[in-house]
């Protein structure tokens, strides 16, 4: 996404949304935040979605994760959207637990690098792609991930994400390739075998390989 790269200061952009007119630092306050895109309101892989998103709400609360969503339409197409996104989950309730962003001008899509060059509405206009971006407390980009309009994405794989983004800030440590809370983790490379010990009271297993090289280390957090 040309111009907002990790670490970079989020923009701390005002919009319109289903709970008001937002700015989005005080949106997000202290919290942890994810902002994900859709490309328009009533399309059928945005509603399932927004399900998902709904149904694992408080996971993301657990987490101290503030949700918010946008898409290029109104306000109003919003409100009426919810509707069928809570039909869709078998609800009775209309309100999504997480406001929606009304981009109808797409002029925040364009300010993030939101548009999707290869999917366009009825009229011709560039839709946006589906986004994820995780905001730290500290108003800094932790994590980008970029999705076609026409892939739905994995909201557990999100959460499992957050999880790593939250522990690595915390200890120096990285996380594998499939890892999950409660796995073993891995000492980042910077630290020393004495450091290490230090940290990491559970203790320090190395892998042996056939380079001799020591940088497989694995600890429990």
């Amino acid at each position: 996404m040309p111009g907002l790269l990790l670490g970079d200061e989020f923009p701390n952009f005002e919009a319109d949304t289903t709970i008001g007119r937002i700015k989005f630092h005080d949106f997000l306050g202290s919290s942890w935040g994810i902002l994900f895109s859709h490309p328009k309101d009533f399309t059928p892989v945005c509603t399932t979605e927004l399900a998902c998103a709904a149904r694992v709400s408080n996971e993301f609360k657990k987490r101290g994760v503030k949700m918010i969503a946008l898409s290029i339409d109104s306000v109003e197409d919003h409100h009426n959207w919810s509707k069928d996104v809570t039909a869709f989950n078998n609800e009775a309730e209309s309100a999504l637990p997480f406001p929606i962003i009304a981009d109808d001008k797409r002029e925040l899509s364009v300010q993030l690098g939101m548009l999707d060059p290869d999917e366009r509405d009825k009229d011709g206009l560039p839709l946006t792609a589906r986004c994820v971006f995780v905001i730290g407390p500290d108003k800094k980009l932790k994590l980008s991930i970029l999705y076609p309009a026409t892939t739905g994405r994995n909201f557990d794989e999100l959460l499992r994400v957050i999880d790593s983004l939250q522990l690595t800030a915390q200890k120096k440590v990285a996380t594998p390739v499939d890892w999950k809370p409660g796995d073993k983790v891995m000492v980042i490379p910077s630290l020393s075998d004495a450091e290490a010990a230090a940290l990491f009271p559970n203790g320090v297993t190395t892998k042996e390989v056939p380079s001799g090289k020591k940088y497989l280390r694995f600890t429990q957090p």
